[in-house]
């Protein structure tokens, strides 16, 4: 079946070899990496609150993504009628940080260090977690390039400064972003109901520069509104936590939130966003196996990430 990946004779089938990210080459050594965007795991959950777990996030949202894996000819949407990621785009799976058990610090310095190197090396850096607080190495990474404006789809705030000392846990990573000067603004959506950041939070948030929408307030605005609250000409590093996501849908994360989104309200907006912008840089965090039931949870990461990948750069050729 010529053009569709089988010409060596090999099926590759989901269920067999090594569950790298896609089925796509994994390439550990970060100085050797030549592709356009790669895959980075950050099993790190020592940030987490209530239920741990998602430091097998990296492990499920791969072994997941086989699913996705048929071929290398691309993925043929009749909607749009667009083949998104085809061969000509180049994704690696570059294995994962290095995570030194008990240790914050040192942990989100080596996630630091892998991000970097992904930039370096010219590629699109995506990190699947692990808890939230990954998300504080991956942006300072971006430190000394050009500005991003974080787009986050979360249930929860995480704008918290410290509590009882704690600066780097998984309630606190927007915080320390919207700290960074190489962070122009963020706009964060889905926040909704009982929060873990108290109202001084908010406050705060917004007198950093944040816009801040609940789910019913961005169905209000639609997938175009909610994408239309990103600056224009931004470059946007999106970080997206599942329980963004109705627990309905995903279940497997460490503090579900009722009242979240469905796949489709997130993944029109994506679209809209990676229609319009730059996207700089991407995380997924917070899925959590051993709650998922089923492999929804990270059938679900896995195929978010895959779609808006293909939007990056199918938007990047239209460019």
């Amino acid at each position: 079946m010529a053009g569709h990946g089988y010409e060596t004779g090999r099926l590759d089938l989901p269920f067999t070899g090594i569950a790298s990210f896609g089925k796509r080459p994994v390439v550990t050594d970060w100085a050797a990496i030549e592709a356009d965007a790669a895959i980075l795991g950050a099993p790190f959950d020592g940030g987490t609150q209530f239920r741990p777990g998602a430091r097998f996030g990296p492990r499920a949202v791969r072994e997941a993504s086989t699913l996705f894996s048929f071929g290398h000819a691309g993925a043929y949407d009749h909607e749009d009628d667009v083949t998104y990621l085809p061969p000509a785009v180049r994704i690696v799976d570059a294995g994962d940080a290095d995570i030194v058990h008990t240790d914050t610090e040192a942990s989100h310095a080596n996630i630091e260090t892998g991000v970097r190197a992904l930039l370096d090396a010219g590629a699109l850096p995506v990190v699947i977690g692990g808890d939230h607080s990954v998300t504080i190495p991956a942006i300072r990474a971006f430190a000394g390039r050009a500005p991003v404006h974080v787009l986050q789809i979360d249930a929860h705030l995480d704008f918290v400064d410290e509590r009882h000392g704690v600066r780097h846990g998984h309630g606190n990573p927007m915080r320390r972003a919207a700290e960074q000067p190489h962070v122009s603004g963020l706009t964060q959506v889905g926040i909704r109901n009982v929060s873990s950041t108290a109202r001084e939070g908010y406050a705060a948030a917004r007198a950093m520069g944040s816009d801040i929408l609940s789910v019913r307030q961005a169905r209000a605005l639609g997938p175009a509104g909610v994408a239309a609250r990103v600056p224009a000409g931004a470059r946007v590093y999106l970080t997206i936590d599942i329980d963004g996501f109705c627990p309905s849908i995903a279940p497997g994360t460490g503090t579900p939130s009722h009242g979240g989104f469905h796949y489709y309200e997130v993944l029109e907006m994506l679209q809209i966003v990676a229609r319009e912008h730059e996207i700089a840089g991407i995380d997924l965090v917070e899925v959590a196996p051993d709650h998922d039931a089923g492999q929804v949870t990270s059938i679900l990461a896995a195929q978010l990430l895959l779609n808006v990948l293909g939007f990056i750069f199918h938007a990047r050729g239209a460019r």
